[in-house]
């Protein structure tokens, strides 16, 4: 099979693993219902499956980290379809924490060997491209696969969501453990190599960002809808949802042609996380008039998902970079689960949702701050890129110095 169409089974995976992750919160009303808990608690389903991603996935890595990438693409998909049947099936609360647990771990599992995966089967000047489509995916699942799996539950059940997530992690299965060629290097490394990782200043660095941009991002994502409610009195807020997924899917596929003509993964990340900053803070402005809120939306899926190619593609130039994807993967569904506790917490306590996005752009702004502060002093100018951009997703050989890191 040629690289494109393997990076395309890739891409499916990690659309069905994006319907799985953004669907969850439209069915919390009617899984509580039918297992006759509050919404609060099924939402801790959500809460079980961020966490697994971040700090599970990585113990199943060191199981198969000698069994080569297929292997553990492979292995992931199992999982992840295990997992969604048992929560299609779950009879009650307890099977519901744990399969939604088990689905975290099979995600986190696939995330980071799909990226190494996606640039290890094109030439080195699409490998931005190819890492553009394999994330795309994960976005595409938030504009197509969530609005999906919502109409099919209202129409048969939150079970049938379900076994319509299965049924695409099943084909993504299919596709990788029957067609997907053989891919040279491991992508699941020890936790042992990805605290080596984290220990090295210029993967902390990136690292941080990531985690910083996802308090941002992802946290307020949690918390749209009330925002949306005091921002521009909508009723719904899924066609917004939809404009967001949106501007995710262009970011996600653009980002990876802009590394790959630029050759400044750092320079690009520092910018789209700026913009970040900037989109949220004019949020809570744009209530009038009618549908101009839908332009911060925009702008925000899109550079909030493209974010994510340049932190990846900088990563895996470095030696041992799928230690570092693979932390970076970790990093953003903490960030994600930071975001969303500190967003609740701060609801809680009487803050109006309208100054929510005033919050959340003040830690992508911090972020900015960060990265131009720290790392000049680890890395040196902190912009600093290869030039000429190719082969920027290479891993130097082992001894090798290190490079494009700030």
């Amino acid at each position: 099979m040629g690289g494109t169409r393997a990076v395309g089974l890739l891409a499916l995976g990690s659309f069905a693993m994006g319907t799985d992750a953004y669907a969850m919160a439209g069915l919390l009303p009617d899984m509580g219902a039918d297992l006759d808990v509050s919404v609060s608690l099924a939402g801790q389903s959500v809460t079980a499956f961020t966490l697994c991603y971040a700090l599970a996935a990585p113990l199943l890595s060191a199981v198969l980290a000698r069994r080569g990438t297929r292997a553990v693409l492979v292995a992931a998909l199992v999982v992840f379809v295990l997992a969604n049947t048992g929560t299609a099936l779950a009879g009650s609360y307890a099977a519901l924490l744990g399969t939604r647990a088990l689905a975290g771990a099979g995600a986190g599992l696939f995330t980071p060997a799909a990226a190494a995966a996606a640039v290890a089967l094109v030439p080195p000047e699409r490998r931005g491209r190819a890492l553009g489509l394999v994330l795309g995916g994960m976005s595409a699942g938030t504009v197509l696969g969530v609005p999906l799996g919502l109409l099919v539950a209202a129409a048969s059940g939150w079970r049938a969501a379900l076994w319509l997530i299965t049924a695409l992690g099943l084909v993504a299965l299919l596709g990788v453990a029957t067609a997907l060629p053989p891919v040279r290097g491991a992508a699941a490394p020890s936790p042992r190599a990805r605290i080596g990782a984290l220990a090295r200043p210029r993967v902390a660095v990136v690292v941080a960002v990531t985690f910083t941009q996802t308090v941002a991002s992802l946290g307020l994502y949690t918390y749209l809808e009330p925002v949306l409610r005091r921002v521009a009195d909508v009723d719904s807020a899924v066609p917004y949802l939809w404009v967001w997924g949106v501007g995710g899917v262009c970011g996600s596929l653009l980002a990876g042609t802009l590394v790959d003509r630029t050759g400044r993964p750092a320079r690009l990340a520092v910018v789209l996380l700026g913009v970040l900053g900037g989109a949220l803070a004019l949020l809570p402005w744009t209530g009038a008039p009618p549908g101009l809120v839908l332009l911060p939306l925009l702008v925000w899926g899109a550079v909030g998902w493209a974010f994510v190619v340049p932190q990846q593609h900088r990563l895996l130039a470095q030696d041992g970079g799928a230690a570092a994807v693979g932390l970076n993967s970790s990093a953003t569904y903490l960030g994600g689960a930071v975001g969303s506790a500190l967003g609740g917490l701060a609801l809680a306590r009487g803050l109006d949702a309208r100054l929510l996005p005033l919050l959340a752009a003040g830690v992508a702004l911090a972020g900015v701050l960060f990265h131009l502060a720290v790392a000049r002093r680890v890395t040196g100018p902190p912009l600093q890129d290869n030039a000429h951009g190719a082969g920027a997703a290479d891993a130097p050989a082992a001894g090798a110095p290190e490079r494009n890191a700030s």
